[in-house]
């Protein structure tokens, strides 16, 4: 083994041993949920941003939170709402006057400007306000009157969706939609799931999360996987998988072409080449496996693409069409 391979493999397992640590802190104040944690953990280690979706009360800005004490992070929280303008997330800039009485304006820092900024219930806000955030999730950077502002390293976005059907909902751009890596979609808890959370959430103390990364650890780890190898049989099942997605790509069966209107960009196997890395270093593997291409192709997928206005009225849906898809790819995997 070469200096630089065993170096990596000594930063993998380092890097697993704090993972551990990291889900069992969380485990104590997100009880059950262990696929959403699981996938968060991918979208931080990826260096991206998620988009959890769900209903109300289901733990989303709970977890995290936690995410933000056990990693390290410098966080900040905003309210997303009908009224939140741009200016209420990046900052602006303020006349000021000096005692000599010159005037000049002086930039004054939005909440964004954090390692991990949690956009709650952020389809609640106008589609100008959810834009303000492209450039910062893109580029890690703002534009202010024609000045750029470096964000800080880490830079997370982890926000929160309730379900479109709901009243006072905008849906999202395709563009921002793109920008988030994965969408985790948080389910109701099982009963024996549920009675838990009862009897350790109503009590007098609550478990209290611990820092586990440090900010400078996180970075590493990030390093770690876009240093894992990738065998070829994962390549071609994600671009087996992105391409058949697309309704005018020639693999892609007819199913998909009579029901989508549109499927993934090139950023979509960008985000399967990551992802499968990071769910392969949160499970304590060394490289990824084509079952991770499979289990990731619901969270990449799911956000960059739609149905056709014949197939929402025949009631089809996404997840089954993408469960249909992974099959295929599983499936001459297996052949091959």
């Amino acid at each position: 083994m070469s200096e630089n391979a065993s170096e990596l493999a000594d930063l993998i397992e380092n890097t697993a041993v704090l993972l551990d640590q990291a889900r069992a802190g969380i485990a104590q104040r997100i009880i059950g949920q262990e696929t959403v944690v699981e996938l968060s953990l991918v979208s931080l280690l990826c260096g991206g941003h998620a988009l959890l979706v769900g209903a109300p009360g289901l733990a989303k800005t709970r977890l995290v939170d936690t995410l933000g004490t056990v990693f390290g992070m410098d966080s900040n929280r905003i309210q997303f709402t009908p009224d939140l303008m741009p200016a209420d997330i990046l900052g602006s800039e303020v006349l000021e006057t000096a005692e000599d009485g010159s005037r000049s304006f002086r930039f004054m820092q939005g909440p964004v400007f954090c390692q991990l900024l949690m956009a709650d219930e952020i389809n609640r806000a106008s589609p100008r306000t959810q834009s303000a955030l492209l450039q910062a999730m893109q580029e890690r950077q703002v534009t202010i009157a024609g000045h750029e502002y470096d964000l800080p390293a880490p830079f997370h976005v982890l926000a929160t969706q309730n379900p479109i059907e709901q009243e006072g909902t905008y849906p999202l751009p395709e563009a921002q939609l793109d920008r988030f890596i994965l969408q985790i979609d948080v389910g109701y808890p099982s009963r024996d799931t549920e009675r838990e959370i009862l009897l350790a959430t109503t009590g007098a103390e609550e478990a209290e999360a611990q820092q586990v990364f440090t900010s400078e650890q996180l970075i590493a780890a990030q390093d770690a996987v876009r240093r894992m190898p990738v065998g070829e049989a994962v390549i071609e099942a994600i671009l087996d998988l992105v391409r058949s997605a697309r309704p005018d790509d020639e693999t892609a069966p007819d199913y998909v072409r009579e029901a989508v209107s549109w499927g993934p960009g090139p950023r979509a196997a960008q985000a399967f080449m990551l992802a499968t890395r990071a769910r392969a270093l949160v499970q304590g593997r060394f490289a990824p496996s084509v079952d991770d291409v499979l289990a990731l192709a619901h969270p990449v997928l799911v956000h960059r693409m739609a149905l056709g206005f014949a197939a929402r009225a025949r009631g089809e849906k996404l997840g089954d069409l993408i469960a249909q898809l992974s099959a295929r790819v599983g499936g001459a995997e297996a052949a091959a």
